[in-house]
């Protein structure tokens, strides 16, 4: 690893260490002598097919316990919907129980049809025991041999049974099981009376503690897994080669004819008439319109190319292990929030080269630029969590906390940024002269035009990583568990390695037909992947996922369109970067009058 990358990537993951999970006040080393509490908490409740729709616990009337606790939480632990309460059960170390009444009681017919609701929708439970999550299905509907909806039989799970493995003096491993004999009829609408029972087993084990997690990462290394991962990595390797290969030899050749083509041109007359790239060497630096707009776009694009990067190095160096609560949610708040001056610098640095004048609200356009549709996005999104009592709305102190976060660290550090990249004097390099006045771009075909060449553009790069999206949706927008981040690695430089590539044939193609506004045309093409990822949404929810109701929906569509929104810019700006250096290369090689 670059030994300058080093220092910030520990500096971040320090921060993240401290801020992503809470210090435990509660056997804080995990160690525990026969008899002693180890804490368990009840998390939420939720539709197994909608991960975003989630509950309090105790929306549901569960038996509550006499002291009802809520636990401290992180930053990204709010954000990812967790609400951690002090759990009606007691699991004291190495102490068996059997058959313990935790609680007796008379559902009313609004409760039992609050439960009978809740079992329809296949509603599930999480619960933390040491720090290692528990699942749960809190009942089941029987269905066998009807065929009218009307005539299905609601169950409530009564009797929950805990399997604790342990080694020594720490808690290794933790199961649920349902008893399918404890059973609590809600079919019919009537009171009926509860009583709620729990077991609990423990066993020894050798596994050591170092390895309790170990289990949560298996299901994404599955040998057919793998292989299917690295399917896909082979695919993408070899579409890249051949792609790169096949514009690299066509460029080659082409630009070599296009040197000798135009090296005679210059020992020629001098009336002879020029053609194709050279022709517009007047015209090809002209800066493009709304530059200001233009320039907040790449200072936004490479700010959230830094994040990705910074992402991808915790990732790797092991920080985001399963079930770290909000470790990635703390990184994206504090890496975006310490990359913010990179955002401003290249910004204003870019609009200055351009000759902008008015600095002040370029860096007000590209503070707001990915920001502003985040943040009306979110209003809307937790209104509706709000709405529907979900634990997806945020309290108002989390909210306060993210908004002193971009008052005293991300405007700041975007106006520092700013106002270094006015004063870095840095001047934009043009090997030609543009002309006063602009030529007149010809008539092209209809396939030359902007929405075909993104087309075009986006295809090839979507195309690379269509099949370690599936993975990755299924891990965000589903209960999977994504640990292979060496390989999402990989298929994240392939998808850079296309982006660039493509980007810069369909540069050179539009240069050669006489059209010299590249600037937006190859930022455009760049980004346009992220238009691909988002019709890649469409298909997955009606196809390929099970998520329904307006929450879940609205959750989905509307923070994917932020993701797929930052995909672009981000492409977008390798894209116009990929296209700069090569339309600089091509106009150094040439004599221009």
């Amino acid at each position: 690893m670059n030994k300058f990358l080093l220092p910030p990537i520990l500096i971040i993951a320090i921060i993240i260490g401290r801020f992503a999970t809470p210090a435990r006040s509660d056997a804080s080393d995990h160690r525990y002598k026969d008899g002693d509490p180890v804490p368990l908490y009840a998390n939420k409740v939720g539709p197994f097919h909608n991960p975003s729709e989630t509950y309090r616990y105790f929306d549901l009337p569960f038996c509550v316990p006499d002291h009802l606790k809520e636990k401290i939480e992180a930053l990204g632990e709010v954000l990812n919907g967790d609400r951690l309460v002090s759990a009606p059960y007691k699991l004291n170390f190495r102490d068996e129980k059997d058959t313990v009444v935790v609680c007796r009681k008379q559902l009313t017919r609004e409760e039992v049809d609050k439960f009978r609701s809740a079992v329809d929708k296949d509603f599930y439970f999480q619960m933390y025991y040491d720090d290692l999550p528990i699942w749960g299905f809190i009942g089941k509907v029987d269905k066998e041999g009807k065929t009218d909806p009307n005539e299905y039989r609601y169950f409530l799970y009564k009797h929950i049974q805990f399997d604790v493995l342990y080694n020594k003096d720490r808690v290794i491993e933790v199961n649920t099981r349902m008893d399918p004999q404890s059973l609590l009829d809600l079919t019919e609408d009537k009171p009926v009376d509860a009583e709620f029972q729990y077991t609990v087993k423990w066993k020894e084990t050798d596994i050591p503690f170092e390895k309790r997690m170990d289990k949560y990462s298996l299901s994404s290394s599955l040998p057919h897994h793998l292989e299917i991962h690295w399917f896909s990595i082979i695919n993408s390797c070899v579409t890249v080669l051949l792609l790169t290969g096949f514009l690299a030899t066509i460029l080659m050749r082409v630009l070599k004819n296009d040197f000798m083509k135009y090296a005679q041109d210059e020992e020629a007359a001098d009336d002879q008439e020029e053609t194709g790239w050279k022709y517009i060497h007047g015209d090809v630096f002209r800066y493009p319109k709304f530059k200001s707009f233009f320039a907040a776009a790449l200072g936004s694009g490479t700010q959230l190319f830094a994040l990705t990067v910074f992402i991808f190095m915790l990732a790797l160096v092991g920080v985001f292990y399963p079930y770290n609560r909000g470790a990635l949610f703390t990184a994206l708040v504090v890496i975006y929030a310490l990359t913010s001056g990179i955002a401003g610098y290249t910004a204003t640095s870019f609009y200055c080269q351009l000759e902008g004048k008015n600095w002040v609200r370029n860096l007000l356009v590209t503070g707001c630029l990915f920001c502003g549709p985040l943040f009306l996005t979110f209003c809307f999104l937790n209104t509706v969590a709000i709405v529907y009592s979900a634990t997806a709305a945020l309290p108002f102190g989390t909210i306060l906390v993210i908004v002193l976060i971009w008052t005293l660290v991300t405007s700041p550090l975007l106006v520092l940024g700013g106002i270094a990249g006015k004063n870095s004097k840095a001047e934009f390099q043009a090997p030609c002269r543009t002309t006063k006045y602009p030529r007149e771009i010809p008539q092209l075909p209809w396939y030359r035009s902007a929405l075909p060449q993104m087309a075009m553009a986006g295809f090839l790069p979507f195309s690379a990583i269509y099949i370690e999206l599936y993975y990755i949706f299924a891990s965000v927008w589903g209960h999977r568990i994504y640990t292979i981040y060496s390989i999402l690695f990989i298929v994240f430089i392939i998808l850079l390695i296309v982006t660039a590539f493509i980007t810069v044939a369909l540069t050179y193609f539009q240069l050669a037909a006489e059209d010299h506004g590249w600037w937006w045309r190859s930022f455009l093409c760049g980004g346009s992947t992220g238009l691909f990822i988002y019709a890649y949404c469409l298909y997955y929810y009606y196809a390929r996922s099970d998520m329904s109701g307006f929450m879940q929906t609205s959750f989905f569509f509307g923070y994917m369109a932020c993701i797929c929104y930052g995909f672009f810019l981000m492409l977008g700006t390798v894209g116009f970067r990929a296209a700069l250096l090569f339309v600089r290369h091509i106009y150094r090689s040439i004599k221009c009058e």
